[in-house]
Parts: structure tokens; sequence; C-alpha cells
């Protein structure tokens, strides 16, 4: 639907809108990227752009393939030099408010994954060791295993932890919404966490001690399903009491994040 029109040209709601939008994305940028070398760089570029359409109307073709040259340069050395601001632009637009509401979904459907395989396991007294990364990598750890690319699932758990499984011998490490890697080698804590608990459940506490990560682990013995963060270990006692606590934790560190931020 046209606003007006004059002569030739028309103006229709379709490019208040891409008017609009350009300038709100244009104001945010310049917000993140204020007061650093990216402002001075983008000017000089926008320069070079504008030189660019004068050279092009005036059908000057040395200048414009001048002007053509450079724009490659400018663009080539913005984003080489200037990695620092496009990080920061990448980590504005990845804190919206719409697309964390969708990741925390996300999240949330690999905890109940989580928790579900984990009572599973339990059920049948298979040990397990599941690993849920957050914030501090753990690459070696994951270099230590068997690299898997796969959605998480309580069945493909239940099937990696089978005693006659290759891969049941181990760590899983769940990164990013993904199993990432099996059999997986932890680093065993040194403190004295009790007779009672065996090389598996010392592996959780340990890795726990040099991460951030919350291990979920079940004991082949007993059954009984335990969590270790922070270099503490703590039993549930159900499937919704794993998973309230899972989804507290990682609520925690979200909201952490942003007021440190």
């Amino acid at each position: 639907m046209e606003i007006f029109r004059i002569g030739f040209i028309s103006f229709t709601f379709v490019d208040l809108a891409d008017i609009l939008l350009f300038t709100f994305i244009s104001f945010k940028l310049y917000n993140v990227v204020k007061d650093s070398r990216a402002t001075t760089m983008f000017l000089g570029m926008l320069s070079v752009v504008v030189l660019g359409i004068f050279a092009d109307f005036l059908n000057l073709t040395i200048m414009s393939w001048l002007i053509d040259s450079l724009r490659t340069i400018f663009w080539l050395a913005f984003f080489i030099l200037f990695q620092p601001e496009l990080r920061r632009i990448l980590t504005h637009i990845g804190q919206n408010r719409i697309l964390n509401k969708f990741l925390q979904i996300k999240t949330q459907t690999i905890l109940d994954e989580v928790s579900k395989a984990a009572f599973m396991l339990s059920e049948k007294r298979i040990g397990a060791l599941i690993v849920l990364t957050r914030n501090v990598g753990i690459k070696t750890v994951v270099e230590s295993g068997i690299p898997i690319k796969s959605d998480v699932s309580p069945e493909l758990l239940a099937t990696i932890f089978n005693p006659s499984s290759p891969l049941h011998d181990g760590a899983v490490i769940v990164s990013n919404d993904q199993i990432v890697a099996a059999k997986c080698i932890l680093p065993s804590t040194t403190k004295d966490i009790g007779s009672q608990f065996g090389t598996r459940h010392r592996a959780a506490v340990g890795l726990s001690e040099e991460s951030d990560a919350i291990i979920v682990v079940v004991s082949e013995e007993s059954g009984d399903v335990r969590i270790a963060y922070d270099g503490d270990l703590l039993k549930l006692n159900s499937l919704e009491e794993l998973k309230n606590k899972l989804e507290k934790l990682f609520k925690y560190e979200g909201s952490r994040e942003e007021t440190e931020a």
C-alpha cells in the first residue's frame, strides 16, 4: 500500500519499514562500537563507498576501479583488525531476549532428556557419567574420548552406557545441546569423599573442582543418582527433583552472567 507518490517515485509501508529497520540496526551497532577504533574505520569505509558511488555516476573509469579496490581492502582490514568489536556486536545480538528465550527452552529440553536417561539407567542399575558443560571449556577431557555429534535422547544415552557397548566406560560430554564425545576420561579428585564412593564418583567430583560443569552420576551398585558441581555431591531421589535442580543451576548461571555484565 502506497503512502504517497511523487511522479514515478512511490513510497510504500514496506519502504518505511525498511528505513526504520535500517535506522534501528545502525543505531544499535553505533552504540556497540562507539568510542572505539571501529567507529573511525567505519566512517573511512563509508567515505570510500560514497566516493565510489559518485565515481560510478560520473563514469570515471579509473577512479571507479581504484575505489572498488580500496573498498575490498577496507572490508578485509575491517574484519581482521577489529575482531574484538565484531565479537561485541555478535554478543550483543546473542543477548536478544527473544533469542535467549528460545535457547532457554532448548536447554530445558536437554535437561529433561538427561534426567529421563539418568533414572532409566538407575532402574536397570547401569552406571553412568554425563557431563553438562557450562562456561569453562573442557577441551582436554573431550579430546580424551571418542567424538560424537548427536542430539541428546534418553535412548541414545542408555545405549552408550549399556555394559555391552564399547563406549560405556567413561563419561559422555553434552555441550551446546549435543552429545559431543563419549568414553571420556575425567580427572579424579584427591580429597576424601567417603569410602562408599568409587572411581566414577571421584571422577565426577574431580571435574567439578576444575570446571563449572555439572556431572550427573548414576551408581552401578545402588542405582543412586547424584550430581557433582563445585566439588560437592548431591543425591537426587526422583526424576522431577533432578530436573528441577539442573534447571535451577543453569538459570542461576545465566542470571549471574547478566549481573556480572
